[in-house]
């Protein structure tokens, strides 16, 4: 396994890879590994013959600056997991070597990058559309692997990949969870003892709102859903809305759309969790 700190070192490895009609990998992370990214890593060494995986926190979607701060930066422990995992390459630039001038670019994508995260995080899809296709400019990727976790942001990278013309294959990889059924993501690890008991009442309650669907309105699931995480004192929900699974808008009738997909932040103590359920 090499790492490369440079897009012409990266650049260079890899063409030498498709001379011998290497078909490439590419798993997008901001480090701080867990099973969820290893996963990903797995189905990306399954299905093509390179894997790259890149290991940058970008900080032009965070528009909070103490999240930036905090996010956890591990990248001799994500090496030491990558390499077994079967990882080729791991790309770890510098925010100079991404960001050798500010990217002023802006993207729209309408309705899918502006609700939910896009309409309580200003910037943050646009952020995410910036490192993203820079990641993708740098690796050309045939095939590159995100986690259902971060539902919305698959969809602003499959338009973004439209609107750019970029020929890459993105794949959407199921949710891994804790055997309590929390959903993996690098900030678990700053629930305090308490707060990650409190946590798994998340996913836990997404589960039962899919019985609870049955014969209610999709209005009665929500404040269900809302309610009953807000009925624990640690927990906060910052909202939780039903949408077409492909256009991220929020429907009023199950007859709204063929896919149909519920979306959650909650507050758990100050950390802020993401989760989905399908409901059809």
């Amino acid at each position: 396994m090499k790492i490369v700190n440079s897009i012409q070192e990266l650049k260079r490895y890899l063409a030498e890879e498709r001379q011998h009609n290497r078909k490439i990998g590419f798993v997008p992370t901001m480090g701080a590994l867990h099973n969820g990214h290893l996963s990903l890593v797995k189905r990306c060494v399954e299905e093509n013959d390179v894997c790259v995986v890149s290991v940058f926190v970008n900080p032009t979607q965070f528009n909070d600056k103490n999240d930036l701060a905090t996010y956890p930066r591990t990248l001799d422990n994500d090496c030491a997991l990558l390499e077994p995992a079967g990882c080729n390459y791991v790309f770890a630039p510098t925010e100079a070597e991404m960001y050798p001038e500010p990217d002023t670019r802006t993207f729209d994508f309408g309705t899918v990058s502006a609700v939910m995260e896009g309409a309580r995080r200003p910037g943050h899809f646009n952020g995410v559309a910036q490192i993203v296709s820079k990641l993708f400019y740098a690796v050309e990727p045939d095939n590159a692997y995100f986690g259902e976790k971060d539902f919305q942001q698959i969809a602003v990278i499959r338009a973004m990949v439209k609107q750019l013309n970029i020929p890459v294959k993105i794949n959407a990889c199921p949710i891994l969870r804790e055997d309590d059924g929390l959903a993996l993501s690098s900030r678990n690890v700053r629930l305090t003892s308490e707060q990650r008991q409190k946590a798994p009442l998340i996913a836990r309650t997404l589960k039962e709102s899919t019985n609870f669907a049955a014969g209610k309105s999709v209005q009665e699931v929500i404040e269900f859903v809302v309610n009953t995480i807000n009925a624990d004192p640690v927990m906060r929900v910052e909202y939780y809305e039903i949408v077409d699974g492909y256009t991220m808008e929020s429907i009023k009738n199950w007859s709204d759309a063929d896919y149909v997909v519920g979306c959650i932040t909650v507050y758990c103590g100050e950390v802020r969790l993401i989760d989905n359920v399908k409901y059809k």
